[in-house]
């Protein structure tokens, strides 16, 4: 063979070892994580965001429910997944506290994860049965003091997002009060409404409808903003107990050491996603704040969630395991 054939044939094998390297992303199926069961808000936002991309990348986007370990199953599974780009998951606020309540947790949300965006925040509601002589945090602190540990809150487990934010804002106010966990957000705003339960903070698309039909009393909002479709209704850190902030959220994030170019085309088409006119009304109607945080500030966000539900989880001494 000569040796002009010899470097034609060679350049021929690494143009296509190249093309094969250099396909354009995405160019095969992805699978989107879901760790959380089928129908629930995690499953249907996440549904959601892997329909846009299936539509716009005209590839497959395939949910995969992996449920168990209040998500920590799913992101486990997802944190340890090749970080070539074909892997999504859904991030809840459970893994920004489960660093907080577990004594072994297999990953590292805030390094073991490349965080592509914030979806939406699901503002609670702090209510209060109607026969509870309170109407405002300010006298709800009052009653809870002048009453310590007979009050009684609800939440949908330990170490859920409304037990957190209620043992947060007894750390911050400093009021004692008496937990009793449910299996599920039902049974705990049924007993609500009965008057067995006074207290308790849910997402505000749970409570909304008992609100307005007199059953249940919003005395405040967890997020530091008022929450629009009740404007009238104070935050909790307006009301008198500064710096109080807490919610439920929904993000989305890869493999930890996913290539920044890849996770940036990810958000690009999330983020355009939630901003639509359309998406946001649809998410303002079903009690959720849409957002579409940058990697960056969503990495932080994280970052400071995890600082903040581990305090808490120590001042309260609350774990799970």
């Amino acid at each position: 063979m000569s040796t002009a054939l010899s470097h034609t044939l060679a350049l021929l094998l690494a143009l296509a070892s190249f093309g094969a390297i250099a396909q354009p992303y995405p160019s095969k199926t992805i699978r989107f994580i879901i760790p959380f069961p089928p129908g629930g808000p995690t499953d249907l936002m996440g549904r959601m965001a892997a329909e846009r991309l299936s539509r716009a990348w005209k590839v497959q986007v395939v949910p995969d429910n992996r449920a168990g370990a209040g998500g920590n199953i799913g992101t486990e599974l997802c944190a340890k997944s090749p970080p070539d780009g074909y892997t999504l998951c859904m991030m809840t606020t459970a893994q920004g506290i489960s660093p907080g309540i577990y004594r072994k947790l297999p990953f590292d949300p805030t390094k073991d994860l490349a965080h592509v965006t914030l979806l939406g925040i699901f503002p609670s509601l702090l209510t209060v049965h109607p026969a509870l002589p309170a109407r405002t945090v300010k006298e709800f602190v009052a009653l809870a003091k002048a009453q310590p540990g007979q009050l009684v809150y609800s939440s949908t487990g330990n170490g859920s997002s409304p037990h957190m934010l209620m043992e947060l804002l007894k750390w911050m106010a400093g009021i004692n009060l008496v937990h009793v966990p449910y299996k599920g957000q039902a049974p705990s705003v049924i007993d609500q409404m009965s008057g067995q339960i006074q207290t308790a903070f849910n997402t505000a698309a749970t409570v909304l409808p008992h609100i307005q039909a007199g059953k249940l009393k919003a005395i405040a909002v967890s997020t530091k903003e008022r929450f629009p479709p009740m404007p009238e209704l104070p935050s909790v850190h307006e009301s008198g107990v500064k710096g109080f902030e807490g919610n439920s959220w929904q993000g989305v994030a890869m493999p930890g050491g996913t290539p920044p170019d890849v996770v940036s085309r990810v958000y690009q088409e999330l983020s355009a996603m939630v901003r639509t006119p359309e998406t946001r009304e649809k998410f303002l109607a079903q009690g959720i704040l849409a957002s579409g945080m940058p990697p960056d500030e969503f990495a932080a966000f994280v970052r400071q969630e995890v600082d903040k539900w581990t305090k808490v989880a120590k001042a309260a001494n609350i774990r799970v395991d």
